[in-house]
């Protein structure tokens, strides 16, 4: 027959877990964990959006190519700029590194830069305006661009909203003790640069020597 204090240790063990569950409720531990996961979430879907985009750019300069093919410096501006940005690990270490956020959302947005300017070329090839394969593609690239804004405006809420609880009393003991440290997010020198397209000008003498749209293929 067991003794009393081998009947009796299951039961301390049930209310040392349910002590130790308590403390960590109370302590913050469990809304550090789902901050955490919302932020990693958020993350997956910005990289995702970019990804659409970037998948889009082979067509697009080939579209383009085939009615503005001398627009050499352009289309090459964008193939660059997208093997740029395919180039960087995107890894979950990313989100703990500030400078490697940094060159992340720089890439991204020297590719939109360079896809506005080739967006830009259109205004000057009527028939190249007209393809249907190059509205369906110009279309596609506005609906992802207003994705990755949406992606991107929540994940730095979802950064923002954890990094105020990391660093906050009483949860900030809690982010310590368990390593739980402040996110990188998008600067407001970078969001302003993600966020705005460049002035591209092509009523100037640049313009003015530009040959006539070849028929198309």
């Amino acid at each position: 027959m067991p003794s009393a204090e081998g009947r009796s240790f299951p039961t301390h063990r049930f209310f040392w877990l349910l002590a130790l569950s308590l403390l960590f409720s109370g302590c913050g531990y469990n809304q550090i964990q789902s901050e955490d996961e919302k932020v990693k979430a958020a993350w997956a879907e910005v990289v995702n959006q970019y990804k659409r985009r970037a998948d889009l750019v082979p067509n697009l300069v080939s579209v383009v190519k085939g009615y503005a093919a001398h627009e050499k410096e352009v289309l090459t501006q964008v193939t660059e700029a997208r093997a740029r940005a395919g180039s960087l690990a995107v890894t979950p270490e990313l989100l703990q590194n500030e400078e490697a956020m940094r060159r992340f959302a720089a890439a991204q947005g020297e590719l939109g830069t360079a896809l506005n300017r080739l967006m830009a070329i259109a205004e000057n090839y009527p028939q190249l305006k007209a393809d249907n394969l190059f509205r369906d593609l110009q279309a596609q690239l506005e609906g992802t661009e207003n994705r990755i804004a949406v992606a991107r405006r929540r994940y730095i809420q979802a950064v923002q909203s954890y990094n105020t609880l990391v660093r906050t009393f009483p949860t900030n003991l809690t982010a310590l003790f368990f390593h739980y440290s402040p996110k990188p997010t998008f600067s407001v020198e970078n969001q302003a640069q993600l966020s705005q397209p460049p002035s591209v000008d092509f009523s100037g003498p640049a313009a003015e020597g530009v040959p006539p749209a070849p028929a198309p293929r």
